[in-house]
């Protein structure tokens, strides 16, 4: 049976990522891996808990007596590194937790999985994925590529473009096999709500103000979970060693007309008269260093592993509003306590 660690697995892309896997390869040994800060929920795993092929182990990839005892106790042949912190708001007040976990904490797993398979690479993978950020900021034209640049000006973005470099560092100098994959915006279920979609849909619904920055004209390639776990698995298992593989959407919206759509959406949902929700957009002092554009191309993905997004945005923020909608408690559970202070302060609203 081949083990596999999935970091970062009771967090939002993570749990569709060890749903998809624990699911689709019963004869694999599936151990998801989260410190279950914050962002990592436990309810979030609830259809796989209790799945005979999945293990849940609770521990900080920055631990490393804990990260070599797991390794030493479950062998592990495969690595799909998710575990990150993810929100650039945050990594703005709190940098240091940021290199912490995204820079200290892959180091501390690749060291791990060297040791481990001792140059015995054959059938191993350590597979690191990160995101578009890293490449800096684009104007009105042009895509991201494999071989853009990294130009990051975030301190989420900087650890992450950090945590690529070591991970490629590894490859080329201890021969670990490993892949990179770096995706665009990812939507959908499970996703904590200090996150655009979510936190409007939770505001529509409680007829809060909505927080945008600036005038909402910063544009992102939005890219659905399922998609995106989709792509995962295909470049764990067919992607080439020390490649790089960009996941996007194909599907670029600015801030201000997603959330527009999101209003309309909402709106007939909830039976609401139609425009209702889009007065509680509220502009606020756009964030310091807020990148213009990004978007991704993904032909490389496309071409080589026959990947493409399943579904239209429309379609998949659809998707998106009926979750929430029909599972409130979990949307009020993790929105009460710690997030409600990090909020108010973060945005300046009630």
């Amino acid at each position: 049976m081949k083990s596999l660690l999935i970091t970062g697995g009771a967090g939002f892309i993570g749990s569709h990522v060890v749903d998809l896997f624990v699911n689709k390869y019963p004869d694999y040994q599936i151990i998801t891996l989260d410190a279950l800060t914050y962002a990592g929920n436990l309810e979030n795993l609830n259809n796989v808990l209790s799945k005979p092929n999945h293990i849940f182990e609770k521990e900080d990839v920055t631990d490393t007596n804990a990260i070599h005892r797991l390794f030493e106790k479950y062998q592990f042949d495969g690595i799909i590194h998710l575990a990150a912190e993810s929100h650039v708001d945050r990594s703005i007040t709190d940098p240091l937790s940021f290199v912490r976990t995204n820079v200290l904490g892959t180091v501390n797993l690749l060291h791990a999985a060297k040791e481990l398979w001792k140059n015995a690479y054959e059938d191993k993978r350590f597979y690191h994925i990160s995101t578009d950020e890293v490449y800096g900021s684009l104007s009105q034209e042009g895509k991201f590529h494999e071989t853009t640049s990294y130009d990051p000006r975030s301190p989420y973005s900087a650890s992450k473009a950090s945590s690529d470099h070591f991970v490629r560092a590894f490859h080329h100098t201890f021969g670990l096999p490993v892949v990179v994959s770096n995706c665009s915006n990812n939507y959908g279920a499970r996703q904590f709500p200090e996150k655009l979609i979510p936190l409007a849909i939770n505001n529509i619904k409680h007829q809060k103000p909505i927080p945008i920055y600036g005038r909402g004209e910063n544009i992102r390639d939005w890219l659905y979970v399922n998609d995106h776990a989709a792509a995962i698995d295909l470049i764990f298992h067919h992607g080439v060693n020390g490649e790089t593989y960009n996941i996007g959407g194909n599907n670029e919206w600015s801030n201000i007309s997603l959330i527009r759509l999101l209003c309309k959406i909402m709106d007939k949902k909830l039976g609401r008269v139609s425009g209702a929700s889009e007065q509680l957009i509220t502009f606020i002092t756009d964030r310091a260093g807020h990148d213009l554009r990004y978007a991704i191309d993904s032909s490389k993905l496309q071409h080589d592993l026959g990947w493409k997004p399943s579904l239209l945005f429309e379609e998949g923020l659809e998707k998106t509003v009926d979750w929430y909608l029909a599972n409130e408690k979990w949307l009020d559970d993790i929105t009460s306590g710690a997030y409600q202070q990090y909020y108010k302060k973060q945005y300046n609203l009630k």
